[in-house]
């Protein structure tokens, strides 16, 4: 499996994460990002929809917003049968 790399934060210092990648054919997101670890956000969160402990919070800045749209709109591979 490859996944598609759209963009990390260009503010970042250090050149890092956060980033954004896709899987081509299924259309999965992968987001890197800051761990959350903030109690009142994981209550929130966990208020709404449980985080199980194969899960994780992660934060990326508003500024992103840009390369998250750029990266809904990636076209698909679809392989037929897939989805």
């Amino acid at each position: 499996m490859a996944i598609a790399f759209y963009g990390k934060d260009p503010q970042n210092p250090g050149n890092n994460c956060p980033a954004v990648f896709r899987d081509p054919v299924t259309g999965d997101f992968y987001f890197q990002g800051e761990t959350v670890t903030d109690p009142e956000i994981l209550a929130m969160v966990e208020a709404k929809s449980p985080i199980l402990d194969t899960e994780s919070v992660v934060r990326l800045p508003e500024r992103m917003v840009e390369i998250i749209m750029e990266a809904c709109r990636g076209g698909l591979q679809r392989t037929p049968g897939l989805m």
